[in-house]
């Protein structure tokens, strides 16, 4: 080797590379035809760059002009040749020093090896080129768009016997001539089960090739309401925010038709009571060509036949193998073998429950507890005594259903459960606003501890769904609910309408479409009436209700007018709730004769101006004036001495100094939400001991710079909520006593801030510890949530219970990681956390492996409209 590199150095380079021929063999070639690789490489370059611009051109007008989503495999090419194109361009960077390398006089063996190296990286470059060119035509570019797959819903873990319908269902639906297809059965018997199970089906079929586009879930329920369900619809497939709300119904029908009629769809209706115009809510004709389907429940064959189906599938009950199936899982195995004759005893209860899955739910929950058998001879003999016979829900279901309305312990509860029924059906009951309800009626007592009266209401919720008399409906918004179902609210008007004792007591005709009050055969008799959802436009009749103690007319978005007769015999009448009325303008003077008035919700009405005689309510004991954007006048709070709740969030008639002056004297005030806009107001409203102590929810919205530099918020113990809006604040600290060991805001739960341009970070939420929805944006200085800096004297774990996490439109964000670790949000199993830049989710650093496990799921892109 050193012999022949030893030889003609001074040579030009084509003859020591001849000579150097017999030493290095096949090897010379990479050396020898480098110069013609060269040439060959960027010649290949160029034509593959030349079949990549002709391949996106046909790549960009199929998802253009197609709506069609680019192929994987064209996808996978693309990215090759961008790889290969980056390797390329740092191997020709240096083509000028590798070919004057090669032609050097003094050639040896270092750089002889270099060449070598060189040589062999462009020719193996060279036939990659030449594949991805000769692989770079394709047939196909692109295909259909992904599916739009619908939601999987929760089923109930002891679904028992509904196997051999399902199978008869699925079947039945997947035939090509099954356009529409009904199910119909008495209330409770597993109809919206069965539906659930069609979805999730459906939902898993989305996957394949022949699958439907998009499953839209829609429950109707009593009276069909074309815009609702057009919502609901709408939010399916994308149509949402104001200019969609705004649209009249033909309007949105014409673009819900146009939009379903380009997909392959399966819309499932839970629950119709009479026909519904599928037309005049935009949905096309499900045909054999297009595979559109539709699925509805109901309680009606005739309805079936109404809607054009000629082959409508019953919902019976369960046999008595499955029944009795259902009801041992419901009871438990533990109960069951508590002794030798309770099984005995127990088939006969399972059996007077007649297979209906609600009753054996519900009837077998109750039992469950029930250790001796006196307690299971007493159960059979109520259901004997109710359920001789199975051919009528309301002679024979709903005594089955009321043995557990029985079992409940205490008036008071049995008060509560009935009072649930006043809502519409499949409404969601919000906690609080029913705890109030119930405090106001009396069935709490809530004049000594608010706090303890709302504890003592939870404890009832909790008795009822444990019962499975209502259900936990979820938590949205920063607000938790429960609903009714409807069979268990159709037991509790039974028994609150029409059994002996109470007959003519209860009056519930909650959206069912009136245009009028009703009429009542006994007025007097009236105890409870609730009108909610309705189209009345005016109440001008009189009557005497000596016993009426709630009126629920909220949401009568017609009514215009309340004349002072209405109210004049009232005289004990707790509970009045007018919100949601958008056309009502005026309340009659007349609403003074309400002299036991406990409980008035005015919210989202456009009333001008309150009545004097308002502030004659001297019993008044919660006041919600939310949302009046139309209201002019505001004065005379303070008259109202027995108010404990007053909710003024979202108020036109801003708080003054004086106004704050007047809530200071409500001696008995608990429960404050407010929103200040005066740097004064504000500061007057931090330094009130009283007022302070009673926030729940605080917005503090456009005070400038000038004003208030720093916020500092003091330890607010029942502060729930916070908007912070359109302020210069630059800073906002935590006034800190050394004396309290539990945190300053251990309640806050919500907090949004929005347009606040000063604010560098949010470091004083590590004082509150149960924050569980955090939403900020337009911002434009937030460089921090969390400042390392400022927090490092505070011992604790930031945002353990997080759930909702939304960061917006913050320029100056440094948040390559997020104030999360493992720990964090230890009772948020459902995070989310949305992002609107398609890059961060791939930059964001996360504090160590298990962190990013835990929370990288949770992670959702959210693209806006600019």
């Amino acid at each position: 080797m050193g012999n022949c590199v030893s030889l003609q150095i001074q040579a030009p380079c084509e003859e020591v590379l001849n000579h150097l021929g017999s030493c290095f063999c096949s090897k010379i070639k990479y050396i020898q035809n480098l110069k013609r690789n060269l040439v060959a490489l960027e010649t290949a370059m160029e034509d593959l760059k030349a079949v990549r611009s002709d391949l996106l051109r046909k790549v960009h007008a199929a998802e253009e002009g197609g709506g069609l989503q680019r192929l994987h495999q064209i996808k996978v090419w693309l990215e090759r040749v961008k790889t290969i194109e980056s390797k390329f361009n740092g191997l020709y960077s240096t083509r000028d020093v590798e070919l004057e390398r090669l032609c050097f006089s003094g050639a040896g063996p270092k750089n002889l090896r270099l060449s070598y190296l060189y040589g062999k990286r462009v020719l193996k470059m060279l036939n990659t080129v030449e594949d991805l060119i000769s692989k770079g035509f394709f047939d196909e570019v692109a295909s259909p768009a992904a599916r739009a797959v619908g939601e999987e819903r929760p089923l109930t873990p002891t679904v028992v016997g509904q196997e051999t319908v399902l199978e008869k269902a699925w079947n039945h639906l997947m035939d090509d001539e099954t356009k529409i297809m009904g199910l119909y059965g008495m209330g409770g018997v597993g109809k919206t089960t069965l539906l659930t199970q069609i979805n999730n089906k459906l939902v898993d079929l989305c996957d394949t090739h022949d699958g439907v586009e998009i499953v839209i879930w829609v429950v109707v329920s009593g009276d069909i309401q074309i815009h609702k369900i057009q919502h609901r619809i709408g939010n399916k497939i994308g149509y949402k925010g104001v200019e969609w709300k705004k649209k009249k119904e033909n309007q949105k029908a014409l673009e819900i038709f146009n939009f379903l009629s380009k997909k392959r769809f399966v819309l499932l209706l839970d629950d119709i009571w009479r026909k519904v115009d599928l037309t005049e809510i935009g949905i096309p004709n499900p045909t054999s060509q297009n595979g559109c389907k539709i699925v509805f429940t109901t309680r009606s064959l005739g309805v079936c036949t109404s809607m054009g189906v000629h082959e409508p599938m019953e919902v019976q009950c369960l046999t008595t193998t499955d029944a009795w199936d259902l009801f041992k899982k419901k009871v438990g195995q533990n109960t069951l073998e508590r002794h030798p004759d309770i099984p005995k005893i127990a088939r006969k209860v399972a059996g007077a429950c007649r297979g209906l899955p609600l009753a054996l739910n519900v009837i077998g929950e109750t039992m469950s507890c029930k250790k001796t058998t006196q307690e299971w001879y007493h159960a059979v003999d109520v259901l004997k005594t109710y359920a001789a016979d199975f051919s009528d829900v309301k002679e024979k279901i709903l005594p089955i259903l009321k043995y557990s309305y029985d079992n409940l312990e205490g008036d008071n509860v049995k008060s509560c459960f009935l009072y649930c029924s006043l809502f519409p059906e499949d409404a969601l009951i919000d906690k609080e606003r029913i705890i109030d309800f119930w405090i106001c009626e009396g069935f709490i007592d809530g004049y000594e501890s608010k706090e303890r009266a709302v504890n003592q209401g939870y404890e009832i919720l909790g008795t009822l769904v444990c019962a499975s008399l209502l259900q936990e409906g979820g938590k949205y918004d920063n607000k938790s609910y429960v609903r009714m179902h409807d069979v268990v609210r159709e037991m509790a008007l039974w028994i609150a309408s029409d059994l002996e004792k109470h007959k003519g007591s209860y009056i519930v005709r909650a959206g069912v479409g009136l245009n009028e009050v009703p009429k009542v055969q006994n007025w007097q008799l009236v105890t409870r009436m609730s009108l909610v959802n309705n189209k009345i436009k005016e109440i001008h009749e009189s009557h005497k209700c000596p016993k009426l103690t709630t009126l629920l007319l909220q949401n009568n978005r017609c009514l215009v007018s309340i004349s002072g007769e209405f109210f004049r015999s009232m005289p004990r009448l707790v509970v009045l709730d007018l919100s949601w009325n958008v056309n009502l303008k005026v309340l009659p003077e007349q609403i003074s004769e309400l002299v036991s008035l406990r409980y008035l919700d005015l919210s989202e009405s456009n009333i001008v101006s309150l009545p004097v005689g308002l502030q004659k309510l001297k019993r008044l004991m919660h006041l919600n004036l939310e949302s009046m954007l139309c209201l002019e006048g505001f004065s005379g709070i303070s008259n109202l001495s027995s108010l404990k709740t007053l909710k003024l969030l979202n108020f036109i008639m801003w708080p003054t100094m004086s106004l704050l002056e007047e809530l200071e004297r409500l001696e008995h005030l608990e429960v404050l939400t407010v929103e200040i806009t005066s740097s004064s107001v504000l500061k007057q409203l931090l330094c009130s001991h009283r007022l302070v102590r009673c926030l729940q929810k605080l917005s503090i919205k456009y005070i400038e710079e000038e004003s208030v530099r720093v916020l500092t918020l003091p330890s607010i113990q029942d502060l729930r909520e916070v908007f912070i809006g359109g302020c210069g604040i630059r800073e906002i600290m935590i006034e800190r006593n050394t004396m309290l060991i539990s945190p300053c805001l251990p309640h806050l739960s919500k907090v949004l801030i929005a347009g606040c341009n000063g604010l560098k970070d949010l470091t004083w939420l590590l004082f509150a510890p149960n924050l569980t929805h955090l939403s900020v944006w337009n911002s434009s200085q937030l460089e921090e949530i969390i400042s390392l800096e400022n927090a490092a004297t505070v011992d604790t774990v930031p945002f353990r219970k997080l759930e909702y996490l939304h960061l917006w439109d913050l320029p100056e964000l440094k948040l390559r990681k997020l104030p999360l670790d493992s720990q964090s949000c230890i009772a948020g199993e459902e995070l989310v956390i949305e992002y609107g830049d398609e890059e961060w989710k791939e930059k964001v650093e996360w504090g160590d492996e298990a962190t990013r496990l835990r929370f990288l799921p949770s992670c959702k892109l959210v693209l806006y409209d600019v």
